[in-house]
């Protein structure tokens, strides 16, 4: 297994309003827009008929955040503190959603392992120096477009202050991880807060080894085995630097 250590570089505070790129955050437990019908991610159901995919493709654009904070995890460093929201009409509870991203976030596997960085989920937007943000693939494909990437509706991206988690990756996971979706679900968060704390791209190190958490494992593993924490055994895991988006 390839190690080294490496002190993460972290990108300077984004404080963020209530309204971001054009997409409108809303108090948790306000009423839902109803799901807008997909239209794409359609799957055979019984009989060999198309069956629409089980969450709506597009969404109204509007947000509801999780209330509450965290409590502050990691031992040392800057905080960033993070706010969560998920679209309106998922069907995905902002609740538990937030509880996922605190649970990845605040595990001494992810970034707080470096010792240098302390992280915390606030409510309020004018705190918060970046959104985890869960939306459907037609409203992530244009949030993600505002910043001049090209995700296709399928994967998710992060823009300055937005981390934009694809809601059919988070649902279904990819084909080929072979490692359950539990674990994709830690290594999206991973890698799109990664890259909001300045890491970039890494390539996978050697056949049956430890893919980066950095390597880009939503388009194939190129030989490596699925894995989701930037700190394996207390120590960084890291690849090469690759080009990507």
């Amino acid at each position: 297994m390839r190690r080294r250590r490496r002190r993460a570089a972290l990108l300077g505070l984004v404080s963020l309003g209530a309204t971001i790129a054009g997409v409108a955050l809303v108090r948790a437990g306000d009423a839902p827009t109803p799901p807008a019908e997909g239209h794409t991610a359609y799957g055979l159901g019984a009989g060999g008929r198309i069956a629409p995919p089980a969450y709506p493709v597009e969404g109204p654009g509007r947000f509801a955040a999780a209330d509450g904070r965290s409590p502050v995890r990691g031992v040392d460093g800057p905080l960033r503190r993070y706010r969560v929201a998920v679209e309106e009409g998922t069907g995905q509870d902002v609740d538990a959603f937030a509880a996922t991203v605190d649970e990845v976030l605040g595990d001494p596997r992810s970034w707080i392992g470096s010792g240098e960085l302390r992280v915390q989920r606030v409510p309020e937007a004018a705190a918060a120096d970046f959104t985890v943000y869960l939306a459907t693939p037609a409203t992530s494909e244009r949030m993600c477009a505002l910043g001049g990437l090209v995700t296709e509706r399928y994967t998710s991206c992060r823009l300055p202050g937005q981390v934009i988690i694809n809601l059919a990756r988070w649902l279904d996971g990819v084909p080929h991880y072979r490692a359950g979706l539990e674990t994709y679900r830690t290594y999206v968060v991973n890698h799109e807060v990664g890259h909001e704390f300045g890491e970039e791209h890494q390539a996978c190190p050697g056949a049956a080894e430890p893919a980066p958490v950095m390597q880009q494992q939503t388009y194939g593993l190129d030989g490596c085995v699925a894995n989701a924490w930037p700190y394996v055994d207390g120590i960084r895991y890291e690849g090469e630097p690759t080009e990507g988006l």
